[in-house]
């Protein structure tokens, strides 16, 4: 690992993964690979029409009219974004702290990245005064801010920021000259959908609004690499999919036509499926409520977490016993409670957070159990916080954080 400054002037090297589901795939999507595995025949770039047919479909549902030629598809989040930054011009800004992999696909570009801290009550989006503050800053010192990124359900602080905070910064954002790209990849793994409102920007600035979301967020194993992205309907949107284009053709970054026919299926959201990925989202719930109830009750500060298979812990309370362990930042937290908890913790500063503060990600997938049979238990039971192997995980988690007060 090394060191970075505060403003991110070389990526962190060996990022961590998003959060894992830890959850057996579904049969019925193993069926569907299998029977495309024979396929000599690779998707386009960009996806062939049924992909972007089904995810037209896919956000036509969600409130979002959409034409299949304004859609792309990508093997992988990383390579989407990356294409879609190079596609506009412009200084990227994003929150702090932001998913782990973007960053590091605006500096492959050359692009300065700025960081702007996020409200008191959520993650995911900037907080809209520090954005115009930001920007201010970066045009005083002879920067060209063009871009915003954000995220309405955020990896890593598995929140959703309220619609008007979502609002504000989209306005400030679009009044300043910005495009947004909003990460939408967890939007589908709301804990409580019922009593969660999640704004997505395009639907309130349809024509500055380019949508991207991984589908191992809700509907594909993380281990099948599919994104997709949302272009605006507009003259612009259409200049600036065409150049994303040309970037994931130039890179090779097709989407196999195994992994397509998955996809496809996968954002028809057939009724077997989405019973799965319900019952899964409620079970990381269910897991990530008790967790962090968990690590409240040893004097440790993090936001509810409300989406997401993770939440956002921050030390900062136990910090004179962890120096008695040797930790002062982040990258010596992150040593520390992956190797007491037998499970990666990656630190703040892996998400653009200060490296002085005491923070870490926590997910809920090593809680699940440790074989296959424990994992599809879990998904199964009506009462999976009951089950020993949870039961058992969470208390020893907690032990472990008991040794820090």
């Amino acid at each position: 690992m090394r060191r970075t400054d505060t403003e991110g002037h070389g990526p962190v090297r060996y990022g961590p993964p998003a959060p894992e589901p830890g959850l057996p795939v579904p049969p019925e999507l193993s069926e569907v690979l299998a029977a495309a595995a024979n396929s000599a025949e690779g998707e386009p770039p960009g996806g062939g029409p049924r992909l972007r047919e089904a995810a037209a479909g896919y956000w036509w549902r969600r409130g979002l009219h959409t034409r299949s030629d304004q859609v792309v598809a990508a093997a992988g989040p990383q390579q989407l974004l990356f294409a879609i930054i190079g596609a506009h011009h412009g200084d990227v800004l994003m929150p702090r702290p932001c998913p782990a992999w973007w960053t590091p696909q605006a500096r492959l570009l050359g692009r300065p990245a700025y960081h702007v801290p996020t409200p008191a009550e959520c993650g995911g989006v900037p907080d809209p005064y520090a954005l115009l503050e930001t920007i201010r800053r970066v045009r005083t010192e002879g920067g060209r801010p063009g871009l915003l990124l954000l995220s309405v359900a955020d990896d890593p602080t598995a929140t959703v920021p309220p619609p008007e905070t979502v609002r504000e910064a989209c306005e400030a954002a679009i009044g300043e000259g910005l495009h947004i790209i909003s990460d939408e990849t967890w939007r589908d793994t709301l804990h409580r959908p019922a009593g969660t409102v999640l704004l997505s920007p395009a639907e309130m600035c349809p024509d500055d609004v380019t949508v991207v979301g991984d589908l191992a967020g809700g509907f594909l194993p993380s281990s099948w690499p599919v994104a997709m992205a949302r272009f605006p309907a507009t003259a612009p949107g259409a200049a600036h999919r065409a150049s994303t284009l040309d970037v994931l053709t130039a890179l090779g970054a097709l989407v196999a036509e195994p992994l397509a026919a998955a996809a496809t299926h996968a954002l028809g959201e057939p009724a077997a499926l989405t019973a799965h990925r319900e019952r899964a989202v409620a079970l990381h719930a269910a897991v990530a409520g008790a967790l962090h109830r968990t690590v409240l009750s040893r004097g440790v500060l993090s936001r509810p977490p409300q989406a997401g298979r993770h939440l956002y812990a921050d030390l900062g309370p136990l910090r004179r016993r962890l120096a008695e362990n040797g930790v002062a930042d982040s990258m010596e937290l992150e040593e520390y409670l992956t190797a007491r908890l037998g499970t990666p913790a990656p630190g703040g500063h892996r998400f653009g957070d200060e490296l002085g503060a005491l923070r870490t990600r926590l997910a809920t997938a090593p809680l699940l159990g440790a074989t296959a049979q424990e994992r599809q238990e879990s998904l199964t039971s009506p009462a999976p916080l009951e089950l020993p192997h949870v039961a058992t995980a969470l208390s020893m988690l907690g032990t472990a954080f008991d040794e820090l007060r």
